[in-house]
């Protein structure tokens, strides 16, 4: 009897933690729907380079709690080593950032957020350069096809997208978002080290903390570091709420997810993104996509699902969305 109890406190306590999974999935998914909404409307009032320093400035500083709890509650160090190990991964963090941002002054928030699925793809290709062990996941017919149907759907969803501002994307914005998609791939092979050897919380603060540094001089000399002062309360309230909700919080759900449901699930539900992204920016903005745009993005998220299937670890995409 006492066996049997004992099987059925189990079988709870794995149904509450699969329950928690799924919430915090479903959380992140509609959390990272939004990055590229936001975005777009700051991009009204703020430049490229002073939005995301302010942005990661709030990201870090909203962190910050939680580092110092366990710095001091679970001995926690964080030394000299820790910040160098997550220098690198920085520097093409800061690159996506700014170029995402820019990206979307050619193309719609929703159109963006689907392209952006091919960093699947990117991040799969990256892992066989830096991963030698995993170089045997180009042979596999799951792959090969994947990418070429990504690439293939990447390229359609952007190309045809008449009447957003005006005809077909300029060749420097399919240039501008290919270059953010591929930053955000390599930013997600490079994190992995720190993540694996900090833990999320204390990489991804100092990462906020460096990333925040790396941005202060750029903005002081391409962009406006006064900018919060000149715009209203309400565009610095949203500016602080998206970096919370989507650059913070959405670590915290995300690695709940991988930890109750695991990488491969929480992976392939990513995909759900693009639609609630598109959702709203038709409902915000007004933003429609061709059947040329409908069929593109069908065959980009098949190819992401199916290269992202030959091997987890490959894919597994950094949680910054953004």
């Amino acid at each position: 009897m006492s066996e049997l109890n004992s099987t059925r406190e189990i079988a709870g306590l794995r149904s509450r933690s699969s329950s928690e999974g799924y919430a915090a999935l479903f959380g992140t998914i509609l959390i990272w729907s939004t990055p590229s909404l936001f975005q777009y409307y700051l991009n009204r009032y703020y430049d490229p380079w002073a939005q995301n320093f302010y942005r990661y400035l709030v990201a870090c500083i909203s962190i910050a709690p939680l580092l110092i709890y366990g710095m001091r509650r679970r001995k926690w160090p964080l030394d000299w080593r820790a910040v160098t190990i997550c220098i690198v991964p920085c520097l093409p963090n800061v690159v996506h950032q700014i170029t995402q941002v820019v990206a979307l002054f050619y193309m719609g928030p929703g159109v963006y957020t689907i392209f952006a699925r091919a960093s699947v793809i990117f991040t799969a290709l990256l892992a066989l350069a830096f991963f030698p062990e995993e170089r045997h996941v180009i042979r596999q017919w799951q792959f090969q096809l994947g990418t070429g149907l990504g690439l293939i759907g990447a390229f359609g969803v952007v190309w045809f997208q008449p009447g957003w501002k005006s005809g077909h994307i300029a060749l420097p914005g399919l240039f501008i978002a290919f270059t953010a998609t591929f930053c955000w791939a390599l930013y997600g092979i490079l994190v992995k080290r720190p993540s694996r050897e900090l833990g999320s919380i204390r990489s991804f603060s100092v990462i906020s903390l460096i990333t925040s540094g790396l941005l202060l001089p750029l903005t002081f000399a391409f962009g406006k570091i006064s900018t919060p002062i000149h715009v209203g309360s309400q565009v610095n309230l949203i500016l602080m709420i998206s970096a919370v909700s989507c650059i913070t919080l959405a670590h915290v759900f995300y690695y709940v997810a991988i930890r109750e449901i695991g990488v491969a699930l929480a992976q392939s539900l990513q995909l759900l993104c693009p639609a609630g992204a598109m959702g709203l920016s038709a409902w915000i903005y007004g933003e429609r996509l061709t059947q040329a745009q409908i069929w593109s993005a069908a065959i980009l998220l098949l190819g992401a699902f199916l290269a992202m299937r030959t091997k987890p670890i490959a894919t597994t995409e950094a949680a910054e969305n953004i």
